[in-house]
């Protein structure tokens, strides 16, 4: 009976153990994932289907992105226009020229 008794787990001499204590993380950064646990998630298809499921990060929707292969030309254009707008055209600046200065003659301080 005692040959069928499990042994412990092997554990490495105390020399090259390294402890997780106060002084460890005031040193480094503690070496574990963001997350360590999964959140429900609700997955939204590009289709309108939707899937509950377990995500790394705590959010409430994820979209899947939209195929633009899959779209009509005109339509996809479209979305390319909206986000690739065309750059803006560069204004005249104004000139003091035609302006008479005799108007504005009654705003200067004397």
């Amino acid at each position: 009976a005692s040959a069928l008794r499990l042994r412990p787990a092997c554990r490495p001499p105390l020399a090259t153990c390294v402890r997780s204590n106060s002084n460890r993380a005031a040193i480094g950064h503690l070496h574990r994932q963001l997350y360590g646990r999964r959140y429900p998630v609700l997955l939204v298809s590009t289709d309108g289907s939707t899937v509950r499921l377990r995500y790394g990060e705590p959010k409430r929707i994820l979209m899947m992105p939209l195929d633009s292969n899959t779209l009509p030309e005109a339509e996809r254009k479209a979305r390319l226009r909206r986000h690739f707008p065309s750059k803006p055209k560069a204004k005249e600046e104004e000139t003091f020229e035609g302006i008479d200065l005799d108007t504005y003659k009654k705003f200067w301080k004397k």
